[in-house]
């Protein structure tokens, strides 16, 4: 039966790739808009190919480096004659390239559906929703099919869950610098155009005058589509590869109804989410925000259908598919909470732009108050998922617990092929509603893509938060696959068949391992952030020195153009310098807590940079998307509009959230995957090399 349900998976990530291929051939046959629009995307293609070129080559090399490194010695020292280094360092390196690829496809088609969605904007909504939607669905089918195609290859070729996980780290290693890149990209441009634009000179979000606003819309690509989908990529990949290593570990054979179910119930996530894509209408409201929800809505009530058919067709345990969908159901519940924190509709929002009349500091204290807030009802969620599951799939025998917990994890991910499609919408209407401005097609056109850009504000707020609680669910389970594979290494070395069941906080080493593990999150945001403000005091200077310097610019003359790519090269530069350090100094941190405390101390650590982490990475994501919507909702008109003080203070507390949202916080999960990957494959050497 498991070779059935995985040449099932493998024609299902067929028919994705078809899917996908589909929708990018309807969305380049769109009509395209005037010659200063396909001017314009043309150059925002360019710029978003030529940083992702320079950053590939830079994470190629480093990727190169940390294969030679897992040749060497995971998980043993090659001298001893281990072949599986060679797999694993195989397995690593496909993981990588699947996630750079994933973006590779996510910026070529975004790129070319924001003209389109910026042309469609001039004849009614549908058209402009549809090129948005099916562009960012591209992106969907592509992460999902790749990540499902990815682990079940290695899996059919290798029968091996440590496999699995060099696969995983190769995908979590790449995604955690394209994020931290792209994000550093993305808003040292947008608080740079923001501050000097709007604050200094009050002139309109994405006037052409503006140096920065096509290293702005450049961004967008890099950071939220480009880095998004690598996040969720390597979410989906480590996610099935925590199940598969527990699946093995409780029956010890790959030929298992565990790691069917695993496989069976990832396959029918994607089907699900293929089918809520190609169904994806805008309803006689015109409501895009509406339109999103019911297509998000129908795929769910799909995956519920689904695996409950296959439960009972296939004889699978109910318990286990009951904590699939606790998993499912309760990223649902997160997002909506997300939504509540975020969307200008809601009161949240309301009360900041009030505040925000009395100047910047309110602004700043409403936003930092609320995002605290919103972090209780999603750590909530993670914690009745968990345990749930937990609780659920427990009398099934022993480690059946945290074999429910990393399905709840696969579960919460199953509908990742339309969480994505709804994420990327986001930066592409957002960058359609720049070309809208810059290529001066009317007032009607910049009233749709206006409507499109608060959809995707909104709906961008809520897939953060349902990656941030998926990537939660995901390294509790990889806390599971950790104990998995010390106690494996344990077996072989002879130290007994238990060695790990659990991590005593009174145990010194443990406590030790968690004050470390609880201060890198910090860390690690701290070093980000600083990065996004060295970067944009290079581009503030540059544009000042463009605004003095050429006769003309400032006063809109005709003819007259800003030179765009010298802000694009200072964004280029600069995130790639700042991208490495935060990265390698989490990697660093792991491996010395593993010398120096063992997997004891490791099992301290994850723990303390799981819930240090997610606690973070909630409350930047709400807060920025918070102050995001802030200001949009007084641009609409609100407390004075554009232009008044209650304005400029809402722009003061955009600038503070851009990093929150967009770099720091969707970055942190990443970090939480990654470190928790390197602790399971070098868990063997901390069992057998560490000081204490």
């Amino acid at each position: 039966m498991i070779t059935i349900i995985e040449l099932f998976a493998i024609a299902t990530s067929v028919l994705a790739f078809g899917m996908a291929l589909w929708l990018y051939t309807w969305v380049k046959a769109q009509p395209a808009g005037n010659k200063k629009l396909e001017d314009i995307g043309a150059y925002i293609q360019q710029g978003a190919n030529t940083f992702l070129k320079r950053e590939y080559s830079i994470l190629s090399r480093f990727a190169g480096v940390i294969a030679i490194l897992i040749l060497l010695f995971i998980p043993t020292p090659i001298w001893k004659g281990s072949m599986q280094n060679i797999v694993m360092a195989v397995s690593f390196l496909i993981g990588a390239t699947f996630s750079a690829l994933a973006g590779k496809v996510g910026i070529q088609v975004a790129t070319i559906a924001n003209r389109k969605a910026a042309a469609a904007s001039q004849t009614g909504i549908k058209f402009a929703f549809l090129a948005g939607f099916r562009g960012g669905a591209v992106m969907g089918m592509a992460v999902v099919g790749t990540s499902l195609l990815g682990v079940t290859a290695v899996f059919m070729i290798t029968g091996d869950a440590t496999a699995i996980l060099g696969f995983s780290f190769g995908a979590s290693s790449l995604a955690l610098f394209a994020k931290a890149g792209g994000g550093i990209f993305t808003k040292t441009a947008d608080i740079s155009a923001d501050l000097v634009g709007k604050v200094e000179l009050g002139i309109p979000e994405d006037d052409p005058r503006n140096p920065a606003v096509i290293a702005d819309n450049v961004g967008d690509n890099v950071g939220d589509v480009a880095g998004m989908g690598a996040d969720l990529f390597d979410s989906n990949v480590a996610s099935m590869a925590a199940a598969l290593v527990m699946a093995l570990y409780l029956d010890g054979s790959a030929s298992t109804d565990n790691v069917a179910i695993v496989f069976c119930y990832a396959a029918l996530g994607l089907l699900a989410s293929i089918i809520g894509v190609g169904t994806a209408r805008m309803g006689k409201l015109g409501n895009p925000n509406h339109a999103l929800s019911s297509s998000t809505y129908a795929t769910t009530a799909l995956y519920v259908i689904f695996t409950a058919v296959a439960t009972l067709v296939l004889d699978f345990s109910w318990r286990i598919w009951a904590a699939a969908i606790i998993g499912l159901g309760v990223g649902t519940i997160i997002g909506i909470a997300s939504d509540y924190f975020t969307n200008d509709e809601k009161h949240p929002v309301h009360h900041v732009a009030k505040a925000s009349e009395t100047g910047p500091a309110f602004t700043i204290l409403g936003g930092v108050s609320y995002g605290l807030l919103s972090v209780l009802p999603a750590m909530a969620g993670i914690a009745v998922a968990a345990l749930a599951a937990y609780l659920v799939c427990a009398p099934l025998g022993p480690g059946y617990a945290m074999f429910g917990i990393s399905m709840a994890a696969v579960g919460m991910l199953s509908i990742v092929g339309m969480i994505i499609s709804n994420d990327a919408y986001g930066p592409i209407v957002d960058n359609a509603r720049g070309l809208v401005e810059m290529g001066g097609l009317g007032e009607r056109a910049l009233r749709i893509t206006d409507s499109l850009d608060s959809a995707g504000n909104t709906v961008k707020a809520v897939t953060k938060g349902f990656a941030i609680a998926a990537a939660g669910l995901t390294v509790i389970a990889l806390l599971g696959a950790f104990m998995a594979e010390v106690n494996d290494a344990a077996r072989a070395l002879g130290m007994g068949e238990q060695f790990l069941s659990g991590f005593d906080l009174m145990n010194p080493l443990v406590f030790f391992g968690l004050l470390i593990g609880a201060a890198i999150p910090a860390v690690f945001s701290a070093m980000l952030i600083l990065g996004v403000e060295r970067n944009a005091q290079r581009m503030i200077s540059e544009i000042h020195r463009q605004f003095l310097t050429i006769k003309g610019l400032k006063e809109g003359q005709e003819g007259v153009v800003p030179q765009y790519d010298r802000c694009i090269d200072i964004a280029t530069i600069g995130a790639l310098k700042e991208l490495i350090p935060a990265g390698l100094m989490a990697i660093i941190v792991t491996l010395l807590v593993g010398f120096i405390g063992g997997v004891q101390a490791i099992g301290g650590f994850l723990t303390g940079n799981i819930v240090s982490g997610l606690l973070l990475a909630l409350f930047m994501s709400n807060s920025g998307g918070l102050w995001d919507n802030t200001k949009k909702y007084i641009e609409s008109g609100k407390f004075g509009g554009r232009g008044c003080d209650a304005h400029k203070a809402a722009v003061v507390g955009d600038t503070v959230g851009d990093p929150f949202k967009d770099t720091a916080g969707p970055s942190i999960n990443t970090q939480i995957t990654v470190v928790s990957l390197i602790s399971s494959l070098m868990s063997s050497v901390f069992l057998t090399a560490s000081l204490f």
